[in-house]
């Protein structure tokens, strides 16, 4: 059963055993989503848990003068709208499908009634939920301390590390993201984002083709964070 497979990728459920994951499984739906389509608002009501089966998903809010930031960005095996699944509040952010998406959801009800029968999966979700908490906390610390260069080419590094394919030119980030998503990453205009993209390129730090961005000298970007 493939939904098995994608389950034992999810951190929540790290623990679980065969039997629990075929139970589990026997209680998720699906969704698609296109290209762009809102899957929630933020401030929407919030009682599902999605798993991406297939795509990919932006989590975004915005800053105070109302420009969009991109939190996160998950794909194939990823989870989120966590969060609400646990205490029922409204959604915390936004999330958006950047290409056509298909995910797996698993409702609250069913969700806290697993938890009851199974109450070792507790451990897992706390770790689950500290390790995003402090990744949040980086990205303020990197606002806060980080200029747009350092910025940029940190968010470029991470987002090889988790979305990278090595080729014989580099690591290529396999993402469908606009010139605006980029700058919505590091929380900077388009114009200047394009500007230090430009200049990373002529520096021959990284290779800005289409639709993909290729890190060429990883190592030598990575000294620019400092």
């Amino acid at each position: 059963m493939p939904e098995i497979a994608l389950l034992d990728q999810v951190p929540f459920f790290a623990s679980l055993k065969p039997v629990q994951f075929a139970d589990l499984a026997s209680k998720l739906s699906t969704r698609h989503y296109r290209q762009g389509e809102t899957i929630f608002y933020k401030d929407d009501p919030g009682s599902v848990l999605y798993i991406i089966k297939d795509g990919q998903v932006k989590i975004t809010t915005s800053s105070p003068e109302g420009e969009e930031v991109i939190l996160a960005i998950f794909t194939n095996g990823d989870f989120f709208g966590e969060l609400s699944l646990l205490d029922e509040n409204p959604r915390s952010a936004s999330a958006v499908a950047l290409a056509p998406t298909e995910v797996l959801t698993l409702n609250r009800s069913d969700f806290l009634d697993f938890i009851r029968r199974y109450p070792d999966l507790v451990s897992d979700i706390l770790a689950t939920l500290s390790r995003r908490l402090r990744r949040t906390d980086t990205l303020v610390e990197d606002a806060a301390f980080l200029d747009l260069p350092a910025r940029l080419a940190k968010r470029l590094l991470q987002l090889g590390d988790s979305h990278g394919i090595k080729t014989d030119k580099g690591i290529e980030i396999d993402l469908h993201l606009t010139q605006q998503d980029v700058a919505n990453l590091v929380g900077a205009s388009r114009v200047a984002v394009n500007k230090q993209l430009g200049l990373y390129q002529a520096s021959g730090l990284i290779h800005i083709g289409k639709p993909h961005i290729t890190i060429l000298r990883p190592d030598e970007l990575r000294k620019r964070i400092y």
